[in-house]
C-alpha cells in the first residue's frame, strides 16, 4: 500500500511517500481503508520532533492521527464491528499511520462514523472532538450558565468546541481575526474578540473555564488572570506537567523535568486560587460514540477549510502549519 512516513525527525524535510507492506489486523483490532484522513499540527509536531522527549516514535513510521474508512477484514476476538462498517478514529499514541491507504486499529479506539457526514467530513472530528470533549465534559465538567473562554474559535479545536460549550448550556467568548467573526458567531460565540485590534485580558473577567491554545507565556498568564476563583485553565499546549507524566508513565527524570518546566504556571495559579491542567488528549472510542450522537442529532456540524488529494499530503501539512485554516483540513486518500 502506499504511505507517507517520517524519514527522521526534521523542521526541513517533508514526508516521503512510499510503497509499505498493508497491516494485519490483529486481536481486538480491525484493519480499515482509509477513504480520508484529517491533518492536525501534532502531525507537524511529531514530524519535527517535538514529543520525541515524550512520544520516543522510532523512525520511520507512518505519520497521521485521523481517520475515516470502511472496515475490510477482522481481528480475533472482535464482535463490536464487522467487515463493511464505516469508521472513524483518532488512532492511539504509538499506533499511528492514517496517512496510508490502509490502517490496523484497536477497537476500543474505534467508532462508527455518523451516518449524515461524508468521509471527509468524519475524518476532521476525531482529533478536535475527542479534545474539545476531554476539556469541557470531562475534566471541566461545564454547566449550564457557566462563562467559557476558547482561544483560537475559527481553528480546527475551536469550531468544535465552540459548539460543543454552548451544547452545554456556557456563555462562550472566543478570539478571532475580523475575517472569521461571522464564523465563530454561526457556530454560537456570544462574545467575539479580535485578537489583532483588542486585548482579552481587558474584557474578560470572572470566567470559570479557559481553553487555552496560544503558546505566549504572557497569553497563559493573561488567561490565568481572568479565571474566577475556583476556575479551571485547560492547557492544550503547555507546559506539560508532573500529573501528564505520570499519567502516562514517564520515567522519574521526565517527571521532574515537567515540575520544572510547569512550576511557574502552578505558582501563579494557585496564588489567584485557579488550576492549572495540561491536557495531551487520548484516543477513546466510546467517547468518540457520544460526539457521533451529536453529530447525527445535528447538534455539531464539522467546518472544513480544505481537502487535497492523497499525494498532495504534505501540501496539507504546510498549510496547517501556517495556522489559517478555518476549521479543518483533509486529504482525501480513496
Amino acid at each position: 500500500m502506499k504511505a507517507f512516513i517520517v524519514t527522521k525527525y526534521s523542521k526541513k524535510e517533508k514526508l516521503q511517500l512510499i510503497q509499505v507492506e498493508e497491516p494485519i489486523a490483529k486481536e481486538n483490532e480491525v484493519l480499515v481503508q482509509i477513504h480520508a484522513a484529517g491533518v492536525n499540527l501534532l502531525d507537524s509536531m511529531i514530524k519535527q520532533g517535538e514529543f520525541k522527549t515524550f512520544l520516543p516514535y522510532k523512525t520511520p513510521i507512518i505519520n497521521g492521527h485521523d481517520m475515516a474508512g470502511t472496515v475490510v477484514k477482522i481481528g480475533p476476538g472482535v464482535k463490536k464491528f464487522k467487515i463493511g462498517d464505516e469508521v472513524y478514529s483518532r488512532v492511539g499514541d504509538y499506533r499511528i499511520g492514517t496517512f496510508a491507504e490502509y490502517i490496523a486499529v484497536d477497537i476500543n479506539d474505534l467508532a462508527l462514523k455518523p451516518k449524515n457526514l461524508s468521509m471527509e467530513e468524519a475524518s476532521s472530528i476525531p482529533l478536535v472532538g475527542l479534545t474539545a470533549w476531554q476539556a469541557l465534559v470531562e475534566i471541566a465538567k461545564v454547566k449550564k450558565g457557566q462563562k467559557v473562554f476558547i482561544q483560537a474559535g475559527s481553528g480546527g479545536v475551536g469550531t468544535f468546541a465552540i459548539q460543543l460549550a454552548k451544547h452545554l448550556g456556557a456563555y462562550v467568548a472566543t478570539t478571532t481575526s475580523s475575517k472569521n467573526i461571522y464564523l465563530v458567531k454561526r457556530l454560537g460565540a456570544d462574545l467575539v474578540i479580535d485578537y489583532k485590534t483588542q486585548e482579552f485580558s481587558k474584557l474578560l473577567k470572572d470566567y470559570d473555564v479557559v481553553v487555552h491554545s496560544n503558546r505566549e507565556k504572557i497569553v497563559l498568564d493573561q488567561s490565568l488572570g481572568i479565571l474566577k476563583k475556583g476556575g479551571q485553565l485547560i492547557s492544550l499546549v503547555g507546559p506539560p506537567t508532573p500529573e501528564f507524566a505520570e499519567e502516562i508513565g514517564l520515567p522519574w527524570y521526565l517527571k521532574l523535568i515537567t515540575k520544572l518546566i510547569s512550576s511557574s504556571a502552578k505558582k501563579k495559579a494557585k496564588k489567584l486560587n485557579v488550576s492549572f491542567r495540561f491536557l495531551f488528549m487520548r484516543a477513546e472510542g466510546n467517547q468518540l460514540g457520544e460526539i457521533t450522537k451529536l453529530i447525527e442529532a445535528g447538534i455539531i456540524k464539522p467546518v472544513i477549510d480544505k481537502v487535497f488529494p492523497f499525494e498532495q499530503t504534505n501540501e496539507a501539512l504546510s498549510y496547517v502549519e501556517t495556522g489559517r485554516a478555518r476549521g479543518k483540513v483533509v486529504v482525501k486518500v480513496k
